[in-house]
């Protein structure tokens, strides 16, 4: 299977080790049947101690958003878990440091050309959203998601779940409101097309 042997090589990858202070430890998940692709960050600490994606409360807030149990998150035959940066890039002045600018392009089409049955692709924070949407994002976060229908049904774009965005959800009533039922919509339809007709 060519996922498997993209996976085993990219378990491998070293590419941006110089930049890190620990070994490096990609953390992705994919596969041929992939329904949905999470596209995030990069892996935190605690991903990175784990080996596991979204293994922290952040994956707690997202799975709430998608209103989606764990066995199905991490059901690689529903959901692909794909960061910008496979890594955890280390930690910064104020929070983990961004994820590298290699991996991205060096390892994500190469995935996803050979991911047939995705219907849906979620870009969560900026730089996800800076690098498939590109011209095509609005002048903040802020806007590129409340504006998130333009970009249906190709891609739902999200906010970072982590718990540090919670003054933003406080001042953005319209998310919880309007964003996160239709995210939830679009998820069951997605993983279950047979209930939704």
């Amino acid at each position: 299977m060519i996922v498997k042997r993209l996976l085993d090589t990219i378990s491998e990858c070293t590419e941006c080790a110089q930049h890190f202070n620990h070994k490096p430890n990609p953390v992705l998940t994919a596969n041929p049947k992939s329904k949905i692709i999470i596209i995030g960050q990069a892996p935190g600490s605690i991903v990175h101690r784990t080996g596991i994606p979204w293994d922290d409360k952040s994956g707690e807030n997202l799975r709430s958003w998608m209103g989606i149990e764990k066995k199905d998150f991490y059901n690689e035959e529903k959901i692909a878990l794909l960061p910008m940066g496979f890594c955890y890039p280390g930690k910064g002045k104020s929070g983990d440091l961004p994820p590298r600018k290699e991996c991205a392009p060096l390892w994500h089409s190469q995935i996803l050309t050979q991911m047939k049955e995705v219907r849906l692709i979620l870009l969560i924070g900026k730089y996800a959203q800076d690098y498939y949407l590109g011209q095509h994002k609005k002048r903040t976060l802020t806007e590129t998601v409340k504006n998130y229908a333009q970009y249906l049904p190709e891609y739902f774009v999200l906010p970072h779940p982590s718990p540090r965005n919670n003054i933003w959800q406080a001042k953005n009533p319209w998310f919880k409101e309007n964003v996160l039922p239709e995210l939830k919509l679009k998820i069951n339809q997605n993983l279950n097309p047979a209930e939704s007709f």
